[in-house]
């Protein structure tokens, strides 16, 4: 495997997502044995950055990646985030210096490890000014347990300020050939030496392919709700997808594969995490570091226009620096 530099942290350049294993999606949480097995190919594939957060459950979603780098910790960056569940009573995104403190020490426990390798604030917080939030876990990096600061779903500003207080390792926004508009701070991302993670590389599924109606979707699954997954957008995205399958015909791969390769091509500073709870899946997606798309499919996809809908919900989208 490849590897991408976040900031001076190496990390293979396709991770693993964990949150559909517990959380959000149609069957998560029936086989916690599969999805340690999928952590465990993961780990034999190469795959290095495997990615949790408290919230994914909450909870057990790092109970169970805990439980599967148990004896393996070393191959592993491990990546969670703090933010959407307030341990000292304060709402919304809370990252206040207390509930920054407070949630660590959760994590360290239900993880089992005595640091954290990526840390991110889950979602920016507008109750507590970024510098003070960064400054708390610029603190547990001086303490030890935590050794790389992250950002989600943050803006230029917030970067900036974030970056001034202690260097910021990456930013882990969605971004896939469905959602470009990471592509206007990348320019910033790249002046401050900070990576990008994208999450949703594979436009929660719909790039592979596979999806061509939501009837087989559970009632909790959280794509139910997205807009882009509903009414008319649904079909015009439809039509999305089968441009990247004619891609991927013509260059000997799966719809997925093409999708994760066009990210790889956009820097060696971009490392995505697609999620998976089967190891078929991960297979197939690990085996993107070696597919090499020409210049004439590149400028197929990048003439792609963006989905149909918004990526979040509006509830969700008010979380979302823009």
């Amino acid at each position: 495997m490849k590897t991408a530099k976040l900031g001076d942290l190496d990390v293979s350049r396709i991770g693993l997502g964990a949150m559909g294993m517990s959380h959000g999606y149609t069957g998560a949480g029936s086989d916690d044995d599969e999805s340690i097995r999928t952590i465990h190919r993961a780990l034999d594939l190469g795959v290095t950055l495997i990615d949790t957060a408290e919230v994914y459950g909450p909870y057990v979603n790092e109970e169970l990646v805990g439980r599967a780098i148990r004896g393996r910790r070393d191959e592993v960056v491990l990546a969670t985030k703090f933010g959407l569940i307030s341990h000292t009573g304060g709402a919304g995104a809370d990252s206040s210096p207390g509930n920054v403190r407070a949630a660590v020490e959760g994590s360290l426990r239900r993880l089992g490890v005595d640091h954290i390798d990526l840390y991110y604030q889950h979602r920016v917080d507008p109750g507590t000014p970024i510098e003070e939030t960064v400054g708390a876990v610029a603190e547990l990096v001086q303490a030890g347990k935590v050794r790389h600061i992250g950002l989600s779903e943050a803006w230029t500003h917030t970067i900036r300020r974030a970056h001034a207080t202690h260097p910021i390792t990456a930013l882990q926004s969605e971004y896939s050939l469905f959602t470009r508009d990471q592509e206007e701070i990348l320019p910033l991302l790249r002046e401050l030496g900070i990576g990008l993670v994208p999450y949703s590389p594979l436009g929660r599924g719909f790039l592979t392919g596979q999806i061509r109606s939501i009837e087989d979707f559970a009632d909790d699954d959280f794509r139910k709700d997205n807009p882009r997954f509903v009414g008319e957008a649904f079909q015009r995205n439809l039509a999305l997808a089968d441009e990247v399958q004619a891609v991927a015909t013509e260059a000997g791969a799966t719809p997925a594969q093409v999708a994760l390769a066009w990210l790889l091509s956009r820097g060696t500073d971009i490392a995505p995490i697609p999620g998976t709870k089967r190891v078929s899946r991960l297979e197939e997606n690990v085996a993107a570091d070696g597919v090499e798309l020409t210049d004439e499919q590149l400028r197929r996809l990048d003439a792609l226009p963006p989905a149909e809908g918004a990526h979040h919900t509006e509830a969700q989208m008010q979380m979302i620096e823009r």
